[in-house]
């Protein structure tokens, strides 16, 4: 059994400056996982916006866990709060700001699964 506690992942910075926890991720993982996409959890500070970014071959999924937002694909943006999931395809420009005061934190999952150099600032 593979069981990961978000308590013991590292937090790391993201390259759109969301804080990011890996929780699955074939490339990643030193135990062989048969995964088709990688898994994370993420959050973003109140009223902050992540970095507009793109991921060049991957499509991304976010599903909202907390917070309120507003969610900005390729010139189009929607408000989405707790039980929303968003659909990225690949090579689309998007970021995602936080409206509230308190962290915005949602699921990222990213198919094939993320590596360092799958994406880029735009």
């Amino acid at each position: 059994m593979l069981l990961r506690r978000l308590s013991d992942r590292d937090e790391i910075v993201a390259l759109d400056d969301t804080r990011v926890r890996e929780l699955l991720n074939p490339r990643h993982d030193g135990r062989q996982l048969v995964l088709d996409y990688s898994l994370a959890h993420a959050r973003l500070r109140g009223h902050q916006r992540s970095e507009p970014h793109r991921f060049k071959a991957a499509s991304e999924v976010y599903y909202i866990l907390r917070g309120n937002g507003m969610m900005y694909i390729n010139g189009e943006s929607a408000e989405v709060g707790p039980g929303d999931t968003i659909y990225i395809p690949p090579m689309a420009v998007q970021s995602i700001e936080n409206l509230g005061d308190d962290d915005l934190e949602f699921l990222c999952i990213v198919n094939p699964p993320w590596t360092p150099d799958s994406e880029e600032r735009v």
